[in-house]
């Protein structure tokens, strides 16, 4: 008897959410300000690698080295300085496109798997308006990169693993380098996590050694990564140490931990991590929930196919969980790596037993939430953690060019990056820098903030929203 053809939304509903989904974030890239911390910090790292020509090391500030990620995410966004100028759509572009990456990479293991583009296109759909997954690819993080290169990993180990070509093997190795040069050897314990697991039932690990060219593959891994890794230490000792040790082993079993040169530690309930998990997958989790409860009502799993293909991909999927469920600094954008699995397994779940077609338009939240995201960014209706209008507005003063630029207490990143680096950080203690301070000078503050600068004739230029605009000259002694 001949199996009944597989019901699936319209290949044209799945287009239009693909297609409207990237354009609606590709549209938006420009329309609002990087903002802090992350994305206007990143943005400044690059700004100021762009400016300087040095592509080694990123730097936190002009004379201070950044040691807490590799470079790739610095890479994209100086990259995309270079082609645009020093601009929002500049700093984002890059990161989109590694996101569509990303979404090429799971339409091809879709289509590939299934033997089916519209299982392919299915499958694409899902991940782009997957509403985590496509707001952080538009963002400048170091997130976008390593799921790229997670994703690249495991497809291409799928792929590899089912003959469908030698390029596989060697991409592989090449996904693996690009996670150590996008976030370091987390990217190996992610995929370590997954395969080994997954390779130890029915002995499958047996093949493992035949699949994959572990020679020329591991060649090319360690001359695509080991090089910076060498490099950078040379230009700025001490880099392995805090890197490998700090970042990788301290941050990960020391609940709160104070070591972190360049912020503070984001702690946690350990097991936060699911939560997120649960967040950052809408609006495809509670239908990932729901097929996986009606697989335990029919006494099935969610293996039902003897190539083990739902298995790999629960296992990927949940990897960052299992790993991150015992760490203590954790932030939810840990849970990008899993996005490109859970669209698989969405697909995965509905061609083992397929939910009602409608339901998949659910879709549509995404690129309804991304208009009212942008515009309430756009058009102010939100306050945003950025410096950009005051910094718009001190460039507007005349003496802007010829006077330094002081914030009092703390300097945001984003008003370092709008003010082009010019924009420094002083103390309240004013017998720290006041009375060595010979040049004019603006200096940002506090609306609240009532500071008399001694022998300095200080006049507002500005305020906005809750800080205002000072201009000071010495006073001129009778």
């Amino acid at each position: 008897m001949q199996k009944p053809m597989l019901s699936l939304p319209s290949a044209k509903l799945l287009l239009t959410l693909l297609i409207s989904t990237l354009t609606l974030r590709l549209l938006s890239l420009a329309l609002y300000p990087l903002m802090d911390t992350t994305e206007a910090r990143y943005g400044e790292m690059a700004r100021i690698m762009f400016e300087t020509g040095n592509w080694i090391t990123p730097m936190f500030d002009y004379d201070v080295p950044f040691w807490g990620k590799p470079p790739l995410f610095t890479w994209l966004s100086s990259l995309g300085f270079s082609l645009f100028g020093i601009n929002e759509f500049a700093a984002r572009v890059p990161h989109l496109l590694v996101g569509m990456g990303v979404i090429g990479l799971i339409y091809k293991l879709g289509k590939d798997h299934f033997q089916s583009t519209a299982m392919g296109i299915f499958s694409a759909s899902i991940l782009a308006s997957t509403v985590s997954f496509i707001v952080l690819s538009g963002a400048v993080m170091t997130d976008t990169a390593l799921t790229f290169s997670i994703a690249l990993s495991m497809v291409s180990f799928w792929q590899a693993w089912n003959n469908r070509g030698k390029v596989w093997g060697y991409l592989f190795f090449i996904g693996l380098a690009l996670g150590m040069l996008s976030k370091g050897p987390l990217a190996l314990v992610l995929i370590s996590i997954s395969l080994s697991v997954w390779l130890f039932p029915n002995a499958r690990w047996k093949k493992l050694w035949r699949t994959l060219p572990w020679g020329v593959g591991s060649l090319l891994f360690l001359l695509i990564s080991v090089p910076w890794y060498l490099i950078a230490e040379y230009k700025t000792p001490g880099f392995l140490d805090y890197f490998i040790i700090g970042e990788h082993v301290k941050r990960f079993i020391v609940s709160g931990w104070q070591g972190d040169l360049y912020g503070s530690a984001h702690e946690r309930t350990r097991g936060t991590i699911w939560v997120y998990a649960f967040i950052s997958m809408l609006p495809w989790s509670p239908l990932v929930i729901w097929q996986w409860i009606r697989s335990i009502k029919d006494a099935k799993d969610v293996e039902e196919s003897p190539d083990g293909f739902g298995s790999f991909l629960l296992l990927w999927m949940l990897s960052p969980m299992i790993l991150f469920s015992f760490s203590g600094n954790i932030l939810a954008s840990y849970v990008m790596p899993a996005l490109p699995a859970t669209a698989l397994l969405v697909v995965h779940l509905h061609h083992q037993k397929p939910l009602a077609n409608w339901l998949y338009k659910v879709g549509f939240i995404t690129p309804i939430l991304l208009i009212i995201l942008i515009s309430a960014l756009h058009f102010d209706w939100v306050e945003k953690r950025s410096e950009d209008k005051i910094m718009t507005n001190w460039k507007q003063q005349p003496e802007a060019a010829q006077s330094d630029l002081f914030y009092l207490h703390k300097r945001p990143f984003s008003a370092q990056y709008y003010s082009a680096g010019k924009a420094k950080q002083r103390s309240t203690d004013l017998d720290s820098w006041l009375p060595l301070q010979h040049k004019a000078f603006f200096i940002v503050q506090s609306n609240k903030d009532h500071t008399v600068y001694a022998n300095w004739s200080c006049e507002e230029r500005s305020v906005i929203g809750k800080e205002s605009i000072l201009y000071c000259q010495k006073e001129i002694p009778f």
